[in-house]
Parts: C-alpha cells; structure tokens; sequence
C-alpha cells in the first residue's frame, strides 16, 4: 500500500505520534494548510524511518513521494512544532527538523522542485534543525 498522497502543491504531513489528540490539534492549528495535506491514520503509529523508506520504495513509481513531514514525538512535544523532514529521493533517509515558522518555505520549495531537499538539510544547525539560510 502506497503512503498517502498529499494535495496538489502541498507536502504530506504524516502522523506518528498518537499519545496526544490535543498536542496533534495544536499542531494542524499551527501550520498553513495550504501547504500541508495533514494524515492521522493509526496504522503510521510509531511508523519508523526505514518501513517509511520501504513502504514508499514498493509503491510504483508514479505513486512514490520525493519526501514527506512526520509528526513525532518531538514535533508534538512543544509550539515550534519540528517536524522531521524525510528524503524519499535523492538521500533516502537523510533528515533535517523544521519548525513551523520555516514550513511554508521549504515545502512550497519542496513542492515545485525550485529547491532540492539537501539545500535545506545542508543549512541544518547543530541540532539537525532548519532555521533558514545563513541563521543556522
């Protein structure tokens, strides 16, 4: 079964913490929908990086995701809501932390492929977190 598909021009922001109802509430509050397709589906619970990777390799190829947005644990875990970015397409497995405020920006990027998913997570801070170009 392929992951999910985001709407068009918006990058998918899949669930995989489900401890807290009102902390995942907070987060779809906080992020722009129009850059986000948001899933809360209980079978991603604790959903790990590599049956991400493996659920995404098996699909066919016009159904494949170049990245997606997880909602984990520490992206639930406080206002700055971090999502943890993953590369499906070039680096498979290469992560990088953006918090909401940074978003809109890397997923409009992401979505039109006017920027590469290295270009952010090479910026990344010692933390692995995007904080934009030349602040991190």
């Amino acid at each position: 079964m392929p992951l999910p598909r985001p709407a068009d021009l918006t990058s998918l922001v899949l669930r995989t913490d489900f401890t807290d109802d009102a902390a995942w509430d907070a987060l779809c509050a906080a992020f722009d929908a129009d850059h986000a397709t948001f899933v809360s589906d209980p079978r991603y619970a604790d959903a790990t990086i590599p049956a991400l990777m493996a659920e995404d390799a098996a699909a066919d190829e016009d159904e494949q995701l170049t990245c997606l947005f997880l909602a984990d644990a520490t992206a639930l875990a406080g206002p700055a809501h971090r999502l943890l970015a993953l590369d499906l397409y070039d680096e498979p497995g290469r992560t990088f932390r953006v918090p909401v405020e940074w978003f809109p920006d890397v997923s409009a990027n992401l979505a039109i492929a006017n920027m590469d998913f290295e270009d952010f997570a090479d910026c990344a801070d010692a933390t692995g977190t995007f904080r934009g170009f030349g602040d991190g």
